[in-house]
């Protein structure tokens, strides 16, 4: 703890600034509050945001952070609690204000699955499933989800 002195501006842009805080095991894990925040999730005060944008941002960052954990033979899916509904290899992702977020996608069998759940309800189970044989590279939608919220239109 510092003894740093702090504008007016600057006490309130932190208090607006989304928190997070995490730690590992594994000495060589990146931690969350060490990356960069995209300018769609920190261009605009947390209270400014609904319920379904704000699990949605958060949704992604970690999405993308699990995709990073990847190899190239293993793409990013979902696993459903409580349900016997499988698993669903993501392929979207969406919000609907104020409070529903969207899954998109397929599941192991190639069938087209989407779930729609209350923010108040999200609990995601986020697993690797090895990638279709087919494809060369594996899809990666956690970076195509944050590319979106780089430009701030979210």
């Amino acid at each position: 703890m510092g003894d740093q002195i702090e504008t007016a501006a600057e006490a309130a842009e932190a208090h607006a600034m989304p928190r997070v805080h995490e730690v590992h095991t594994d000495p060589d894990a990146k931690n969350a509050q060490d990356q960069k925040l995209p300018k769609g999730v920190s261009g605009k005060p947390v209270e400014q945001k609904s319920p379904a944008q704000w699990a949605y941002e958060r949704t992604v960052l970690y999405l993308k952070k699990f995709e990073e954990g990847l190899d190239d033979g293993h793409e990013i899916a979902m696993g459903f609690a409580g349900t016997d509904a499988g698993v669903l290899k993501i392929e979207g992702m969406g919000y609907f204000d104020p409070d529903i977020v969207t899954f998109y996608g397929a599941d192991p069998a190639g069938s087209k699955m989407q779930l729609v759940q209350h923010v108040s309800q999200l609990s995601v189970v986020f697993r690797a499933l090895p990638k279709a044989v087919e494809t060369a590279e594996p899809n990666r939608i956690g970076f195509k989800l944050l590319a979106d919220l780089e430009k701030g239109d979210a």
